[in-house]
């Protein structure tokens, strides 16, 4: 590790932090939207997946301007959008208006979770590959963090039926640092390497303390010198099936866990369980703070215990919990112990799958195909995200308990699946993940 190493994944990473926050931030704001536009269970549905809709086209775009651009300079497009989604939130006219920057503001969260990864990826050495993604989703969640206590202070002010301005506003700020910082940070060696920028492609090695710069860039060259020969290959053929189903079902089975569900409609779920809007609020910083405090643990030991035993320990952990609040909900009793089992559930999720998703999904692709599989699986993800977010205040206003009771049963499908099927990748090259994967 050196300093031009972790500077380049931390600027990377602010993308998580944006992501994070964007779309943490509408918590605080359901009930003041609802009550202001006259939405239905089924308007709010929209007005949250709004954002996530965006973040569809965004993911499924991000490769494009990832190849031609560079990781770095799409990551300043990525900037723009949020900064453009902020301002007009703030300042959106009527709902409809808000609809709108919400879906630039999903653009560049969609984008960002494919380009960010993607970039950290390429310029980290594989013995610290795990923990470096892993400050992605740190930035993620500490922008969860940052998003539940704004809305805790901003509540605070009592700015009334302008509260969900500032709360939605305020994420200007950070995107306008995260452009400017992106101007200091070197372009990816692999993406220099498909420029033809060898010498280049050398420099940001050594700059960012690769050991054996010398053999990295030689197996890149080949890795690169391969996709050339093999001209426009297609991402969708039988050699690349089974990373197809790895990306695919780890960006499934994160959203199956009802996590970004949970997060957004935090609030949503203590008032139905009694509580007021300030205590909610607080309790929202306080399963914040558990999300980053077991995000920091993940990624201390991802590369020595492995992506795979994580995400068996979580599956374990959410299911139990899940099943705990369904109770709650179901009888009606036991209030005090929701905030206990949301934490619980949070710890064992960001401890697993939080951890792990973008850390996996930059590694079990290989350099020919990896922009367009990244991308596929982020898709996945975020399209699961939108109908899941967009029906739960339904579900959750017509059958209480139950969505927390699907919930867990993917959860234990999701062990199951991850026991039979899925390999290790710790501390494995990604051009020698090609070799693991059967790929030829």
């Amino acid at each position: 590790m050196n300093s031009h190493l972790l500077k380049s994944t931390v600027v990377a990473a602010l993308g998580g932090l944006l992501f994070g926050f964007d779309t943490a931030v509408i918590s605080g704001t359901t009930g003041g939207l609802a009550q202001i536009y006259q939405l239905s269970p089924a308007l709010l549905g929209v007005t949250v997946a709004s954002a996530l809709w965006g973040t569809i086209v965004g993911a499924m775009l991000a490769g494009i301007p990832g190849e031609r651009f560079g990781r770095r300079d799409s990551l300043r497009i990525m900037a723009v959008l949020y900064l453009i989604s902020a301002l007009g939130c703030a300042g959106a006219w009527n709902w409809y208006a808000l609809l709108v920057f919400r879906f630039i503001g999903g653009l560049g969260i969609g984008g960002s979770s494919v380009l960010g990864p993607m970039y950290i990826a390429e310029i980290a050495p594989a013995k610290l590959r795990g923990r470096l993604v892993g400050v992605f989703q740190f930035n993620v969640v500490f922008g969860i963090l940052l998003a539940y206590f704004s809305n805790y202070l901003i509540g605070l002010q009592r700015f009334e039926r302008g509260e969900w301005r500032w709360e939605l506003g305020v994420a200007a700020i950070p995107a306008a640092l995260f452009f400017a910082m992106l101007f200091g940070i070197p372009r990816s060696p692999r993406w220099l390497v498909k420029q033809a920028r060898i010498d280049e492609a050398r420099s940001v090695l050594q700059l960012t303390g690769e050991e054996n710069f010398d053999q990295e860039l030689q197996e890149i060259v080949q890795s690169i010198h391969l996709e050339r020969r093999q001209a426009v290959e297609k991402l969708f053929s039988r050699k690349y099936a089974f990373p197809i189903f790895l990306a695919v079902s780890i960006a499934m089975f994160n959203q199956l866990s009802g996590i970004n569900a949970i997060l957004y409609y935090l609030n949503y779920i203590f008032a139905q369980a009694g509580f007021s809007k300030v205590s909610g609020n607080l309790q929202a910083v306080a399963v914040g703070g558990t999300n980053l405090l077991f995000t920091v643990i993940a990624m201390s030991v991802i590369d020595k215990i492995g992506r795979k035993t994580l995400l068996l320990i979580g599956s374990v952990g959410t299911a139990a919990c899940l099943a705990g609040v369904a109770i709650i909900f179901f009888t009606a009793a036991h209030q005090n112990l929701l905030l206990g089992l949301l934490i619980g559930y949070i710890a064992f999720f960001a401890f697993s799958q939080g951890a792990v998703i973008w850390v996996y999904l930059a590694e079990v692709f290989p350099n020919p195909v990896r922009a367009k599989g990244q991308s596929l699986g982020s898709f996945s993800h975020w399209v699961m995200n939108a109908l899941i977010s967009g029906v739960f205040p339904l579900m959750a206003a017509s059958s209480g308990g139950y969505p927390f009771v699907f919930f867990s049963a993917m959860m234990v499908l999701q062990f199951l699946v991850v026991l039979l099927v899925y390999p290790e990748t710790k501390g494995i090259t990604l051009e020698g993940m090609q070799k693991k994967l059967g790929i030829d």
